[in-house]
């Protein structure tokens, strides 16, 4: 059995919708994994911070707004009255949900049960479309089987023997159609696993069933050897490792969840990215080996703060080190990059939500420098500090401020932070030197 996971853009519209079914009916048993469609996550996030705010008419304006648009698309996708009725019926129970939700205090768990809705309205109606054209299709709702625990991990034993359960449950079916994103946690409430999160239900499931592929489907033909919104002529990259595609996924490739990869890796089930708009495109196969060598892509990450952590203390101090991860151990903020010399650190990290805190803390033994809006620079590839030519690629950026190098922590990677000002010129220059050099 496959798992396949279309994204909200492939669901987004009925011309969508309807290409999509014809992908996932092939006769092949199958669990299909739902976005929201396209814009309506954004929406519900808007409603959800207008009830924080207070802004409880404005809320209610934008459910309706919402509400008119779903309306629509019933109306335009489904035929059968029968089936339309029982979809006009759900969404109405999905929006008085919303409406009464606007009188609640807001809280994380307001907000989770509001975001939640868009995956279980686009999951509904579009297995009531399958439905309705002949297909034997069930809905395996995600709250019945889907949890993570208190550390905000999968549950993989409790995700393996609900997600059997509920389908030896259920009548047999040749596609089962599930939500992405969202989930319980360890106390039974409403959760997810974050934007993009889809992606890695899609993984979670495929490792549990022991699948034979997992089928990541967007609106891109594969993961890009640089990034297409700033350097033009890019091309999808046919075959990655598992953990070459987990660097460029959290360094910046946009088109895979960072968190995607790992339980794939785990069980070793190949992930493909596919382009549900040209689906004859071969995409992105990723799997456990390493196909060539050298730099295969590169990918660009925002939003870093850089901090440069000085003290006469730490010459020849042992526990230095220690002491400063625990300080952003103790604010749950994760460092990215890491540079020492005898007497500094410099590292960087992409949430700088408890950054005060954390350098008052540090400031009571060392001397702190922050730089904001600086970008992680990332050269991915098979070995590539390894590779003869690697060391060139400096000599390209000799009039850019670089401002930390990371080389040789891992084989697959390095890693360069530069001012975000020269992201786009830095992206240029390198990918002109590492391919079409190359190809020249």
């Amino acid at each position: 059995m496959k798992v396949l996971k279309f994204g909200g853009t492939s669901v987004g519209s009925i011309g969508n919708m309807m290409r999509v079914k014809e992908l996932i009916t092939d006769n092949d048993k199958k669990i299909v994994v739902l976005s929201a469609m396209s814009g309506t996550t954004n929406a519900l996030v808007e409603i959800s911070d207008l009830i924080k705010k207070g802004a409880v008419a404005q809320a209610l304006e934008n459910i309706e707004a919402l509400y008119n648009k779903y309306n629509i698309v019933i109306d335009e996708l489904l035929e059968s009255p029968s089936i339309k009725q029982e979809a006009a019926n759900y969404i109405d129970k999905i929006f008085d949900f919303l409406r009464n939700i606007t009188a609640e205090k807001h809280s994380i768990l307001v907000y989770n049960k509001i975001v939640a809705q868009g995956e279980l309205l686009s999951t509904f109606i579009f297995t009531k479309y399958l439905i309705q054209e002949g297909v034997n299709a069930r809905l395996l709702p995600a709250l019945e089987f889907m949890r993570i625990d208190k550390a905000n991990e999968p549950d993989d034993f409790y995700i393996r023997q609900n997600i059997q359960r509920i389908i030896n449950d259920a009548l047999p079916a040749d596609i089962y159609i599930t939500q992405g994103f969202i989930c319980l946690d360890a106390y039974g409430n409403v959760a997810n696993l974050q934007r993009g999160g889809s992606d890695y239900t899609a993984t979670i499931i495929g490792a549990v069933i022991e699948a034979d592929e997992v089928q990541i489907w967007t609106d891109i033909d594969g993961m890009h050897n640089n990034d297409p919104r700033f350097v033009e002529n890019t091309h999808a990259i046919s075959n990655l490792s598992f953990d070459e595609a987990a660097e460029l996924a959290y360094f910046g490739a946009k088109i895979l969840h960072p968190q995607t990869v790992m339980p794939a890796r785990e069980a070793n089930i190949p992930v493909r990215l596919k382009n549900t708009m040209d689906p004859e495109c071969y995409g992105t196969l990723i799997t456990s080996d390493y196909v060539g060598e050298g730099i295969k892509a590169i990918a660009a990450k925002d939003n870093i703060t850089a901090i440069k952590i000085k003290s006469a203390r730490m010459l020849l101090a042992h526990g230095f080190l220690k002491k400063v991860f625990e300080i952003f151990e103790k604010y749950e903020t994760s460092i990215d990059m890491i540079t020492t010399s005898e007497i500094a650190v410099s590292l960087t990290i992409d949430n700088d939500r408890n950054l005060a805190d954390i350098k008052e803390e540090l400031e009571k033994f060392s001397t702190v420098e922050i730089d904001h809006q600086q970008t992680i620079i990332c050269l991915v590839g098979h070995s590539v500090v390894k590779h003869q030519e690697t060391h060139r690629l400096f000599q390209v950026l000799q009039d850019i401020s670089v401002r930390m190098i990371s080389y040789g922590g891992s084989n697959n990677n390095i890693s360069l932070l530069v001012n975000t000002n020269d992201k786009i010129t830095a992206l240029k220059r390198l990918n002109n030197y590492v391919f079409d050099f190359a190809t020249s």
